[in-house]
This record gives C-alpha cells, structure tokens and sequence, in this order.
C-alpha cells in the first residue's frame, strides 16, 4: 500500500500514511475545505445559507 500523499511507503503507525507529515497534510485538507463530499440532497444549492447561518448569534 501506498501513502495517498505522496505514493512513499506506509508506516503501521501512520497507516494509511507514510509519516504524521503526511497524516497531517491530509487533516489539512479535509479542515479547509479541500475534499468535500457530494451532497445527493435536492435542497443544498451553493450559496444559499441553512438556518443556523441565518439567525443572529446569540450569547448564553
């Protein structure tokens, strides 16, 4: 197996990765929004804010 980073050979302690380098680049990409999973839901549309956007932050 290959580290989908960057192809070098896996480490058991990092697997699927070869080093925490590359575990963490991976982590890096899913937080800003890099890999996204495609929604099948008819009313998501881009650009339109869900409820929770809408509504004025309120303090506790």
């Amino acid at each position: 197996m290959s580290c989908p980073i960057c192809d070098g050979d896996t480490q058991q302690r990092y697997r699927p990765f070869c080093s925490r380098r590359c575990a963490d680049r991976d982590l890096g990409k899913w937080l800003n929004g890099s890999y996204a999973v495609p929604s099948q839901r008819l009313d998501d549309v881009d650009g339109e804010a869900d409820e929770s956007e809408r509504e004025p932050l309120r303090s506790h």
